[in-house]
């Protein structure tokens, strides 16, 4: 049973040992009770570096966690709060993610992938009967229990997860992560527990195929897609689909969520319940080198998302309660993805995909939270009081702080600090700078070993055109940092793409909005003037609508 101590200190009962992942407030270690030799995971978390925000949900993920005891669901053992740290104690989970286990294996089937939908299904049925939401259900919070062949799927990460009253609907605020979003999140309606659902629905299209049922690189199409349903089971992929899989994806991406199957009733459905009479046994091949596709290039992609680092959410992602390969393995992982992504062919050869949906390689699990008002509007959380201009004016001082200290970090040469700074998973780039390429955090070595190279190219720099006020910056101008490069509200990291190949010149397709914010042209002439090379951005979310959003912050 899980239980919060404040009287005891968390080495009197248990042992730490190697680091398996870390994020920017929290890491996770192996640790073993010494009363009983079990091995756990412990996520250790700085609480001197949370904002009240942030403790509210802590408070809310642990006692969220402490209610879930199901075997498909990783499970919270103890909470230890301690000053200036708390220890959140989780099953240590060794298997890796699912999608990343099903494309190392010799035979997957469509049964094979009932079955994987049949524990999530549970999973979320039992999250659901204690009125709890995830509302961040995606492949990396699917674990594995272990190695061994036919461990349990394992649900991980309720970061984002709420307490909702029994099947009402409410508005709990935009959270989620944009392929997996659901029609009434985007319409901003009240939602509840058919969310999950509607994840569900996208990951079980995925299991069966090996890309995503919604994909636009330009996202306000892809929300389109969404909000429309518009999604279709193509030839020649889906011929050998059953109809009863079909079915089921259909009434789990229903539009209206009142309409939409439960997880109950899903868990009933033929095609779960009956699977070794209704579900095909065949080999799907194709399925499998289309997840693998889908899987590398979601690990490079999710390196490109411009996350908002003050609604962020901060537990270490997948590896929170469960690590899966150490984070060595990222620069590999995104050296896999770039070879992927210069394949100009769709997922799967599927002519209408570009390419696979966007979320993150490591901690945070990069969450999209446009409009983080969790419990303000509608929620069943008391602890959620604090109003909006109290709320900005926190979020104001962390992005100062961050990015003074990433500044300092900077400035004296410190990759050390730097690295802890930022996140490998939200490093990771795919320069091609003089014919070698250089991956992930090298990237950014490479930048700090020549420093002074870089810094001489500052003459380089042309002027804003117009001038920017500079009361509009967290910091002087003069003190940008290269890599990664803020945004200049401070509120989010810009990542880029850069090459030595002029006659690409400054490549915004399909974001060419972007030029038209005020901050944007000032950020390119930052990296070109830094660098001296020719830089290709992709941002997959509206800037203005962001830039709106923040007005308080910016008249600041």
């Amino acid at each position: 049973m899980a239980t919060t101590a404040t009287c005891t200190r968390f080495t009197d009962d248990y042992q730490l040992f190697e680091e398996l992942g870390k994020g920017a407030f929290s890491v996770v270690r192996r640790c073993v009770k010494k009363t009983s030799t079990q091995e756990y995971a412990a996520k250790i978390i700085n609480t001197k570096k949370l904002s009240a925000r942030d403790h509210q949900k802590l408070e809310r993920e642990a006692r969220i966690c402490r209610l879930l005891k199901h075997p498909n669901i990783v499970r919270l053992h103890d909470s230890i709060s301690e000053e200036g740290f708390h220890y959140l104690v989780f099953d240590l989970v060794t298997g890796g993610e699912l999608f990343e286990d099903i494309v190392a294996r010799e035979y997957y089937s469509e049964a094979d992938a009932s079955h994987c939908i049949h524990q999530i299904l549970e999973s979320v049925n039992h999250i659901h009967q204690h009125d709890i939401v995830h509302r961040d259900l995606k492949p990396e919070n699917l674990l594995l229990a272990s190695k061994c062949k036919g461990a349990a799927v394992k649900l991980a990460d309720f970061g984002l997860a709420i307490e909702v009253q029994g099947e009402q609907q409410a508005w709990f605020g935009f959270a989620g992560t944009p392929g997996y979003l659901s029609p009434e999140v985007l319409r901003k309606d009240p939602y509840g527990k058919p969310v999950d659902i509607w994840a569900c629905g996208v990951i079980l299209y995925i299991l069966l195929v090996g890309y995503p049922p919604f994909w636009d690189e330009d996202q306000h199409k892809l929300y389109q897609q969404i909000k429309a349903g518009a999604y279709d089971f193509p030839s020649p992929e889906w011929d050998t689909v059953t109809p009863e899989a079909k079915n089921l994806i259909n009434q789990m991406l229903t539009i209206n969520p009142a309409k939409r199957i439960t997880a109950d009733q899903a868990l009933k459905h033929p095609w779960v319940c009956q699977r070794s009479t209704v579900a095909s046994m065949m080999h799907r091949q194709e399925t499998v080198e289309c997840l693998r596709k889908f899987n590398a290039r979601r690990k490079l992609k999710g390196a490109i998302l411009t996350t908002m680092l003050v609604s962020r959410n901060f537990s270490v992602g997948r590896q929170s309660s469960a690590p899966a390969s150490p984070a060595a393995s990222a620069a590999g992982l995104a050296g896999q993805a770039a070879k992927s992504l210069l394949n100009k062919k769709s997922d799967g050869g599927v002519k209408k995909r570009k390419s696979s949906s966007s979320v993150h390689l490591m901690e945070p699990q990069t969450t999209v939270v446009h409009n983080a008002t969790d419990g303000i509007k509608g929620s069943t959380e008391s602890c959620n009081t604090t109003t909006e201009d109290e709320d900005l004016k926190v979020r104001k001082q962390e992005i100062i702080k961050i990015t003074e200290q990433l500044i300092e970090a900077i400035n004296n040469g410190d990759f050390e600090a730097y690295t802890k700074i930022c996140d490998p998973g939200l490093t990771s780039f795919e320069p091609e700078a003089l014919g070698n390429l250089v991956e992930g955090m090298d990237f950014h070595k490479f930048y700090f070993e020549n420093r002074e190279w870089v810094r001489a190219a500052d003459i380089l720099l042309p002027a804003p055109s117009p001038p920017l006020p500079l009361s509009l910056l967290p910091f002087s101008s003069s003190q940008l940092p290269a890599f990664p490069l803020f945004d200049l509200l401070g509120c989010t990291l810009v990542y880029v793409f850069a090459s030595l190949y002029p006659e690409d010149g400054l490549k915004l397709t399909p974001w060419k909005d972007l030029l038209q914010s005020p901050t944007c042209p000032f950020i390119l002439q930052q990296l070109c003037g830094r660098t001296g090379f020719t830089i290709r951005v992709t941002i997959p979310f509206s800037l203005t609508s962001f830039l709106k959003d923040w007005k308080p912050l910016r008249s600041g």
